[in-house]
Order: C-alpha cells, then sequence, then structure tokens
C-alpha cells in the first residue's frame, strides 16, 4: 500500500463509502480505485486528485497534504544514476534488491538521514 493509498482508504473509512460507491461516484472504475490503494497503479492524475479532494470535501490544507502523499506514492520507483560515481549505482541497486527485507527501524533511519541531508544540503 501506498502512503496516498493509505489517505483514501482512511477518508473512505470515515465517510463510510466502499470503494464501488466512491469508484462510481468520482467516475473511475471500481477495479482502477482497488488497484489504486493496493499500491499496483502508479502516481494518480491531477484531475483525480480534485474528483477525490471534492468528493470527500476537504479543506484545502487537507487537500495539500493528499496531493503530496500522492507525488510520493509511486510504487515503481525508478533512480537514475547515469553519470554518478559507481557507489551510487551499487547502493541503489542494493536498496532495490533489499527493499522489502528491511525492519521499519531501518527505514526510519535511513528517512532520518534523508532528511537531515536535505536541510544541510
Amino acid at each position: 500500500m501506498t502512503p496516498f493509498a493509505e489517505a483514501v482508504r482512511l477518508l473512505r473509512e470515515r465517510k463510510g463509502v466502499t470503494q464501488k460507491q466512491m469508484a462510481y461516484a468520482i467516475g473511475v472504475s471500481p477495479a482502477y480505485l482497488s488497484a489504486l490503494e493496493h499500491g499496483k497503479r502508479g502516481k494518480p492524475s491531477f484531475d483525480f486528485l480534485q474528483r477525490v479532494a471534492g468528493y470527500f470535501n476537504i479543506i484545502w490544507d487537507e487537500a495539500e497534504e493528499l496531493f503530496s502523499l500522492a507525488g510520493v506514492s509511486d510504487p515503481r520507483v525508478v533512480i537514475d544514476t547515469a553519470g554518478m560515481p559507481p557507489e551510487y549505482t551499487a547502493f541503489a541497486n542494493a536498496l532495490a534488491k533489499d527493499i522489502r527485507h528491511l525492519p521499519s527501524s531501518v527505514l526510519n533511519e535511513l528517512s532520518d538521514v534523508l532528511q537531515r541531508s536535505r536541510t544541510t544540503g
């Protein structure tokens, strides 16, 4: 499941609607919505995001957060290391191979490292 899918599922549960009800209301197939919620579809379109926000009648701050989650919810990520030193490519490949087996504590540590590197530039 992606961060966006988790957010949509929570919104659906809060409103008390099924995937099928929501899908028909926003004009997509139940199969598409199911695939999106199970992380089998890529990043949703801006039009789709607007329909979701309208359907749940969410305020701007919540909509902005939902749009942000959609931006980090592509389940098939490509890391382009062309032109980088070899250790970057080796690391990207090792991460791709082993990410399914990493405990959440390691993911949290890596996330912290990435966050710190963004703020220290």
